[in-house]
């Protein structure tokens, strides 16, 4: 069996408005995730998907349905023909957007359940739901019906509650980000939506991380044939990430981060950074210290309105704000492909979350800087961080920031003592 990857797009059976669409977009060749889950998509089998954030899912999924949608089908009011669920509100804008943008060469197809004399359809219509924003306009798009639907649980429940939309003609099922659906407490409304679904479907499952979690999550929403028959797909992480991520950390203690920050902004003159901190009402604190030292900043979080959220983000990605300070969880659908920092305010807990954040930068092809704050308190962090990269991250003193609790250097594979494994 060789593992030659294909040189392009075209070799992965895609249809040629859709071959312009991906150059029109600028990408190249496939990922590898995309070389692996395509053809398998294709061929019409369940998958359970596993590749790191940055890898091209998306697209991995995306372009594989809109290749057998391409095909033409009448929809009857009310109905989808793809369901895609996703954690958070920018994700599904995201997701919905990268649709649009995949299938705007499409054509009208051929409408293959009529039996009548053959008639036009119109071209594959895509739409995005989530809470936040009022209902009715998105009622009013699926009265026609909707090819693709992308949504995040909450308002998927409502607008079913509402028969708003019917699933008896859903044809494939997306879950998308499975990691944070777990992390964030959305199981019990996955389980509620997949009970309502059509047993006859493909499954369609990605993540960033495979746990115990996970896999109970795809035996759940697996059709009849079982979880056991999907086909699992698996893109090891890049655990020393890519060169074009140059990664550091400055040791600070906890009452001086906020003007090391901002030190590091001017000095460095910096042109844009995405922050990450693990609280909403550090971020909205940290957005207003920065205000006062002359710094522009937005906060981001789950408590602003949809309205609001949207307004931040479309200035971030056009450059016009220079400086958002998020949540990881209100971060997770932000997708820009020039960003040229982010920082990690607070460090992450978990291993996995820091591999995502920094995946945030150094995006298709480009350089990035990843910079963490590192007090003594996040000693066990640090070290569980640098032992899932199998590395010790470069550290950086400020001279005009002297630590007084001093940050042990850190051990690879580090075990805290309240954490050691019993002897058998």
């Amino acid at each position: 069996m060789t593992n030659s990857a294909p040189a392009s797009f075209s070799s992965l059976q895609l249809c040629d408005p859709i071959l312009k669409a991906i150059t029109a977009l600028g990408y190249k060749t496939p990922t590898p995730i995309q070389q692996k889950a395509i053809p398998v998509i294709l061929s019409g089998k369940d998958i359970i998907a596993t590749a790191q954030t940055g890898t091209g899912k998306t697209a991995s999924f995306v372009l594989p349905i809109l290749e057998m949608f391409n095909q033409g089908r009448k929809l009857r009011g009310k109905r989808i023909r793809a369901l895609i669920i996703t954690p958070t509100r920018e994700l599904a804008v995201q997701i919905e957007t990268q649709v649009a943008a995949l299938c705007q060469y499409l054509q009208p197809g051929l409408d293959n359940n009529s039996d009548s004399s053959i008639k036009l359809t119109s071209p594959l219509t895509s739409l995005a739901v989530y809470g936040g924003v009022d209902t009715q306009a998105q009622k009013e798009r699926l009265i026609e019906g909707v090819d693709i639907l992308v949504a995040t649980p909450g308002r998927l429940l409502d607008l079913t509650h509402q028969r708003a939309l019917h699933f008896d003609e859903l044809e494939v099922l997306v879950i998308d980000e499975a990691d944070r659906m777990v992390d964030m407490g959305f199981i019990d409304d996955v389980d509620k939506i997949v009970e309502r679904l059509p047993k006859n479907r493909q499954n369609l499952l990605f993540s960033a991380t495979m746990n115990d979690y996970v896999y109970s999550l795809a035996n759940r929403f697996s059709d009849a044939k079982g979880a056991e028959d999907a086909t699992e797909i698996t893109v090891k992480a890049n655990t020393k990430q890519a060169p074009s991520i140059k990664q550091w950390l400055i040791t600070v203690d906890k009452d001086t981060k906020s003007a090391l920050l901002s030190h590091l902004i001017k000095a460095q003159n910096w042109d844009q950074a995405l922050i990450f901190i693990e609280k909403k009402h550090g971020a909205a604190k940290l957005a207003s210290q920065l205000e006062k030292r002359g710094i522009k900043a937005e906060a981001f979080h789950g408590d602003r309105s949809q309205a609001m959220r949207e307004k931040i983000l479309a200035d971030f990605k056009s450059g016009e704000l220079k400086y958002l300070v998020a949540t990881g969880v209100a971060a997770r659908g932000i997708d820009i492909g020039q960003l040229s920092r982010v920082v990690n305010y607070d460090l992450p807990f978990k291993p996995e979350e820091y591999i995502h954040r920094i995946g945030r930068t150094g995006r298709a092809g480009n350089t990035g800087e990843a910079i963490s704050f590192v007090a003594m308190g996040d000693f066990k962090n640090l070290c569980a961080i640098e032992s899932r990269l199998n590395h010790i991250i470069e550290r950086k003193e400020i001279a005009e920031f002297p630590v007084r609790k001093t940050v042990p250097i850190s051990i690879l594979n580090y075990v805290p003592k309240n954490k050691a494994k019993r002897p058998n």
